[in-house]
């Protein structure tokens, strides 16, 4: 049963991400006209709700963690106007508290039971779960013991990209980055081919352009490279040296979405796991 306070909790979410998401988005993108300076980023309220079709007031207190209702007619109508990509349109629905619609989740493919199941039954070894863009989708403990606690970062941080450039703990744990970190930069722009429009892809190359200098260096250089990296050594702070060889695993044949396991490399790597997880 959901309590006030987590109720309140994902409203102030919902009204955080909404922002964030208005925010990257240009007038020229949906066709108005610029008129003078604005003094803020992207759209202005009263244009979202002119555009979706709602009151602006109503819109408004949305923005405000305001204790409203969206219908799913509405909840559309926003997430088409703010350009959410299929993972954030799940997102919003969720922070919504409205139940996706059934279509949407197929189109997304959603983690299914089978791989929530696969998540839990393979620990202690770290799985994760993620689309072409590395969000990170889904996860075990096993994975937040290797990384640290995934959950506890904002929603718009929960991509491997994002971490392995501007979060320095993972840095410090991943003890190859240096060597690894351009070909997973590679890698990336070779599955961009397929998203060059779509404005979740570009912000996000906007973001790490003006937040990290080594991918503002190497992503003019246009390298692409899709072989993934099949062995990667990590320094856990309470274990040590571990290694691990990784196995990619696709949703389906035309599929986006990778779990991806990590074994180890090693009888050292293999007696540091832990044992179980209460």
């Amino acid at each position: 049963m959901t309590t006030a306070v987590e109720s309140d909790l994902r409203r102030q979410e919902l009204a955080r991400f909404l922002r964030s998401r208005r925010e990257r988005i240009t007038p020229e993108q949906v066709g108005l006209p610029i008129a003078g300076r604005r003094r803020t980023p992207g759209l202005r309220r009263e244009e979202v709700a002119q555009l979706a079709g709602v009151g602006v007031t109503w819109y408004t207190w949305l923005e405000q963690g305001r204790d409203i209702n969206a219908s799913e007619q509405v909840l559309q109508a926003i997430a088409r106007t703010l350009r959410l990509d299929p993972h954030e349109h799940g997102h919003l629905f969720r922070l919504a508290g409205a139940p996706e619609p059934e279509g949407e989740k197929d189109c997304r493919q959603v983690i299914t039971p089978a791989m929530e199941l696969m998540l839990k039954k393979l620990e202690p070894y770290p799985v994760a779960i993620r689309n072409a863009r590395c969000d990170l989708l889904g996860y075990n403990r096993g994975y937040t013991w290797l990384m640290g606690d995934v959950g506890a970062l904002p929603f718009e941080d929960r991509n491997t990209l994002v971490q392995c450039l501007l979060n320095p703990e993972w840095r410090r744990r991943m003890l190859d980055w240096e060597q690894n970190i351009p070909r997973v930069i590679a890698s990336f722009r070779a599955a961009m081919a397929d998203h060059v429009a779509e404005p979740a892809w570009k912000q996000l190359v906007k973001r790490l352009k003006a937040e990290s200098p080594l991918f503002a260096e190497l992503w003019p250089h246009h390298d692409v490279n899709s072989e993934p990296i099949r062995t990667k050594r990590y320094l856990h702070p309470d274990v040590g040296l571990l290694q691990f060889n990784f196995t990619y695993l696709y949703y389906g044949r035309r599929s986006e979405i990778t779990m991806s396991t990590y074994t180890p490399a090693d009888e050292e790597t293999a007696a540091k796991l832990p044992l179980m997880f209460d």
